[in-house]
């Protein structure tokens, strides 16, 4: 006789992956239920005309690599918004492009264990300035690396596109 899954001991809850959790409810995928968010491409020039560098960060929680960005913010522009992410996220500023360059997706996991799908517009700043001590300082660790580098570290297919094909304008 089979034994059934009632007789065994229950399976301790093991955390589901992204994208099991969003297996688990197609419809948010196709829903248009997209969330906004924008991000900043940052990047300095090398010395004597030697290409450029391109500014990763870790995320806070998960610690993979990222570009900095963030939620949209109630009465600034998108711009704006990928401006002051960098400052909080990274300490750097500078000129600031107002249209984007590009944009990716990828699926966000919320405070409360939710999975959505994100949009981020991305906005290119030539990083002019840093700074010694900004918000998130402490909390996530910064590189300045190759735009290859940079695709590598990332994982969004899509922001690895982007950064490999980057070029400012």
């Amino acid at each position: 006789m089979k034994s059934t899954r009632k007789d065994k001991a229950p399976r301790p809850n093991k955390p589901k992956t992204l994208l099991q959790q969003l297996a688990a409810k197609p419809e948010k995928l196709f829903s248009g239920a997209f969330r906004q968010q924008y991000a900043a491409l940052c990047f300095r020039f090398l010395p004597e005309a030697a290409g450029i560098e391109i500014l990763v960060v870790t995320s806070r929680d998960s610690g993979r690599w990222i570009i900095p960005k963030g939620w949209p913010m109630k009465g600034r522009k998108p711009y704006e918004a990928a401006a002051i992410e960098a400052v909080q996220e990274a300490g750097v500023s500078g000129k600031v492009r107002k249209k984007p360059v590009g944009s990716y997706t990828y699926l966000k996991l919320l405070d409360d264990g939710d999975v959505v799908p994100c949009i981020v517009d991305v906005f290119q700043i030539e990083v002019t300035e840093t700074a010694g001590k900004f918000k998130e300082k402490g909390e996530r660790i910064l590189a300045w690396v190759s735009p290859d580098e940079a695709a590598r570290r990332v994982r969004e297919i899509e922001l690895k596109s982007l950064l490999v094909e980057f070029v400012p304008r």
